[in-house]
């Protein structure tokens, strides 16, 4: 239940030509506190509530615990989130031995584009894409929970 991942922004959207699949999600938080999120997230037509743990120092690893929940569920319990509903399309693209999932943000935080790819431990080398940017693993403000209350909107961009 150990989650190990870094965080990219992406600089193209080349990404979507190598897409395997996609799904919209919508997603909210039912606490956002700094040792632990609970999230609600629509995918498609499926329904999750996960639990994730404070970050370690390099913002890579961190506990999560997920399980799935029905559609209805969901959708009761998305009102009842944290203001601040995340909107965006999750693209999944296969790439050397990972598989990168690749956010596109809506609403609030349309024009932001992030790539994550899942490890099975901190230090494994993988191969980067040429759409991968610079990376952002361990800034929280990257976060979805920091996104939904602080989108990339009200962010100042030069």
């Amino acid at each position: 239940m150990q989650e190990i991942e870094r965080k990219f922004l992406v600089n193209s959207l080349k990404f979507k030509e190598e897409a395997t699949n996609s799904f919209e999600i919508a997603q909210g938080f039912l606490n956002t506190h700094a040792e632990r999120t609970v999230r609600v997230r629509i995918k498609g037509n499926e329904g999750f509530l996960t639990i994730k743990g404070k970050s370690n120092e390099s913002g890579t690893s961190r506990f999560e615990w997920e399980t799935a929940i029905s559609i209805e569920e969901a959708k009761q319990l998305l009102p009842l989130c944290e203001q601040g509903i995340i909107e965006k399309i999750r693209y999944n693209i296969p790439y050397g031995n990972h598989t990168f999932e690749v956010d596109e943000f809506f609403g609030q935080n349309e024009g932001l584009i992030v790539a994550e790819v899942e490890l099975q431990h901190e230090n494994e080398a993988f191969k980067t894409p040429n759409w991968l940017g610079e990376e952002v693993t361990g800034q929280t403000k990257y976060y979805n929970s920091q996104l939904s209350k602080k989108p990339y909107k009200t962010w100042h961009h030069e």
